[in-house]
């Protein structure tokens, strides 16, 4: 397959999205940007959460995020009885 030529279109139409042939400066540094952006606001995010996570109720199976919550051992201690739903 050879690849898509491009051919004349019509200059004066407009495309909120770039047109027939959207190449615009700079996307893969933007879309790099956008990348390390999003990891770090998610590591934050996902750090705030391991560290209030509290469980009141002893789960009734192992749950993933015991293996890194602050306070696992601290509530699977605390006992408390397993809800059955």
């Amino acid at each position: 397959m050879a690849p898509i030529e491009k051919w004349p279109y019509p200059k004066w139409v407009w495309s909120p999205v770039g047109g027939w042939w959207c190449e615009p400066p700079n996307a893969k540094r933007n879309l790099g940007i956008t990348m390390v952006g999003l990891v770090v606001v998610l590591g934050v995010v996902c750090k705030f959460s391991s560290a209030h996570e509290r469980r009141p109720n002893t789960p009734i199976r192992p749950i993933p995020s015991e293996m890194w919550c602050k306070h696992a051992l601290v509530d699977r201690a605390a006992g408390g009885t397993p809800k059955v739903y």
